[in-house]
């Protein structure tokens, strides 16, 4: 038991520097990350919209998991300002398999080697989920709470944000 302390007084401290600068309610920190099609976005290029950045990799099986719903939101509230980039860890070389995982997924798909992402933290985890507003806000830091996410929780998330600005959740 005493050991088991001294891990858990050890590692919490570390576990936020992970995080970075990250505090829900603030601006995002820059980021830049390409897509496999080419597009690139960035802080200024989701301006206006809804933002979900999901961090995941493909022997991920609970990234795996979630990814049909993170799609399936996509496709219900996109033309309502919802975008996604799903942003893999994969080595270049497992190319094909991210390809194959996210195939039928109509959301865009970009690899970490290709994204400026190092305000998010050093990525310890995955899946990472992180929600940005209209105003480039971050109302839902990946780091705390469920790591996963479904369909109600971006629901409940989400469309308080959808169509306004400034809004807490």
């Amino acid at each position: 038991m005493k050991y088991l302390l001294i891990l858990i007084y050890t590692i919490l401290p570390l576990q936020s520097s992970y995080a970075g600068s990250l505090s829900v309610g603030k601006p995002v920190p820059s980021f830049k990350i390409k897509t496999m099609d080419g597009q690139v976005m960035t802080p200024a290029t989701s301006k206006g919209h809804v933002l979900i950045i999901n961090l995941w990799a493909t022997w991920c099986e609970p990234c795996r998991k979630e990814m049909p719903a993170i799609d399936a939101f996509y496709r219900k509230y996109h033309d309502q300002g919802v975008d996604v980039i799903a942003v893999s860890l994969d080595d270049r070389s497992d190319l094909g398999k991210v390809k194959a995982v996210t195939q039928s997924f109509a959301f865009p798909v970009g690899m970490e080697k290709d994204a400026d992402i190092d305000g998010f933290g050093r990525i310890w985890r995955v899946p990472v989920t992180f929600i940005i507003d209209t105003d480039g806000i971050l109302r839902r830091n990946g780091w705390e709470g469920e790591p996963l996410v479904d369909m109600d929780i971006l629901e409940k998330s989400i469309k308080p944000l959808l169509g306004s600005t400034n809004k807490t959740q």
